[in-house]
């Protein structure tokens, strides 16, 4: 049986203005290239559950020209897509259905939306795949007819002690700058935008950091000094877990990235064991910079308006220790007005930040978001999936219009792209930083005679 396992990738802004825009901001065009060149490791987790006597293939379409184009030799293909490119998954899952092949289809979106999805495949997977893909496996051992038409996954939860090794020797070296691994799923907070791994895996687990290792080191196998991505939601909100996994990390030699929350500041140890195991870079949701545009955004316990007034010194702290902080804002919250677009950039300037993603709050199908703006009336089309890309606008704002929302992303990201002010940030960095280490030469030297 010959099996293909098939991402969409190449996520880009549906608007033709934002486009052009990410052609021309250096800031934009790193972070787009960096997400297109990422693999699905859904799919090659899935792979890593398939029997070697199945043969699998992986790739990958970036957009709807290569629908056309794909290999036909498939008995059966898997289809992975994120919701801004659902459309192409669908026309590349008829086109396979018409030649005869079966078709799986699972993700983030099938999860949120299935009925949508069946009518587009012979079988779809909804929750945590590992879960239900030996069963899959099975059924196809019958024959491809014997798939059932829903796999359902929701009521069970995958115990990550068991995760299999994803199948990374089916990735071309040469077309990824960086490889993802997972150390967690899920998140304790309940962000109401948030349409990441909580969507599928809403009890929060971590992976052991055995596991974790093990796949870094079957990357270093395939790849001559990689760069790691952990592709997590949220991955030192777990601190005993998280010092667990830099201390093996520091014996690996590897340069790695991440997302967390504000709160790894807090932990000092924990900062420096991050420096000194690779870390280069976290990605930290700060979203806004007043509590009123925060507020009631984590809908827990409120804890994200909580924390912006130590915003400052949290970023001072990380960045001291020689670890870049990306802070990502998100522009359109309910308590957002055409204010916010300046308050984000003084904001970044005053902070000193390394990096800085901006996005545009985003009603993605299955989330707390989605549910609330389609009863309050304020989607601008149900099932504008498309728009689903972070930089369009899929919903009418509360403190401002569409189009000044619209206007304030391409002046805000065009200020805060530009290659003078790029330069500025990255050069503020490096001068703190050398600066910061010439103060602590005097402890460290003590430390030294100490030991």
């Amino acid at each position: 049986m010959r099996l293909g396992l098939i991402a969409m990738s190449g996520v880009r802004a549906h608007n033709p203005e934002l486009t052009a825009l990410g052609l021309t901001l250096p800031g934009f065009v790193e972070r787009n290239n960096v997400i297109a060149s990422l693999p699905s490791l859904g799919l090659l987790t899935l792979a890593g559950l398939t029997p070697a006597s199945i043969e699998t293939r992986y790739l990958e379409v970036s957009d709807i020209a290569d629908v056309s184009g794909v290999p036909e030799e498939f008995d059966v293909v898997a289809i992975s897509s994120f919701s801004a490119q659902i459309g192409e998954a669908y026309a590349l899952a008829d086109r396979y259905r018409a030649l005869g092949t079966k078709v799986i289809l699972g993700g983030l979106h099938v999860s949120a939306v299935p009925g949508e999805a069946q009518s587009h495949a012979d079988a779809i997977v909804i929750g945590e795949g590992e879960t239900v893909w030996p069963q899959v496996v099975v059924d196809l051992a019958k024959s491809p007819g014997g798939l059932c038409r829903v796999y359902d996954a929701r009521n069970a939860s995958f115990d990550l002690n068991h995760s299999p090794m994803p199948r990374f020797e089916l990735l071309e070296p040469e077309r990824y700058n960086r490889l993802t691994v997972q150390t967690q799923r899920g998140c304790p907070f309940r962000c109401e935008f948030c349409a990441a791994s909580i969507r599928i895996s809403p009890e929060y687990k971590t992976k052991p950091a055995e596991r974790v290792i093990a796949e870094i080191q079957r990357i270093k196998s395939l790849w001559n000094r990689p760069f790691i991505e952990f592709a997590d939601d949220n991955t030192f909100v777990n601190k005993a877990h998280g010092k667990q996994l830099v201390r093996a990390l520091a014996r690996e030699n590897v340069r790695w990235f991440t997302e967390t929350d504000i709160s790894v500041a807090d932990d000092l140890e924990l900062l420096d064991m991050m420096k000194d195991s690779g870390c280069a870079q976290v990605l930290i949701g700060l979203e806004s910079t007043r509590f009123s545009s925060l507020d009631g955004v984590e809908q827990r316990g409120n804890w994200k308006a909580k924390q912006v007034d130590r915003y400052m010194e949290a970023i001072r702290r990380i960045q001291d220790r020689g670890i870049t902080v990306n802070g990502c804002f998100v522009l359109g919250l309910d308590g957002s007005g055409v204010e916010s677009f300046e308050d984000i950039w003084t904001f970044v300037r005053e902070s000193e930040l390394y990096e800085v993603q901006i996005t545009v709050q985003t009603a993605f199908p299955g989330t707390p978001l989605y549910d609330r703006l389609k009863l309050e009336g304020r989607l601008l089309r149900e099932k504008a999936w498309e728009l689903c890309t972070l930089f369009d606008v899929n919903f009418r704002p509360a403190k401002m219009s569409v189009a000044e929302l619209e206007a304030g992303l391409r002046t805000l990201g065009a200020r805060l792209y530009s290659a003078e002010f790029t330069a500025e940030r990255r050069s503020r960095f490096h001068q703190n930083y050398r600066e910061r280490r010439r103060e602590m030469a005097p402890a460290l030297r003590e430390d030294s005679k100490c030991q």
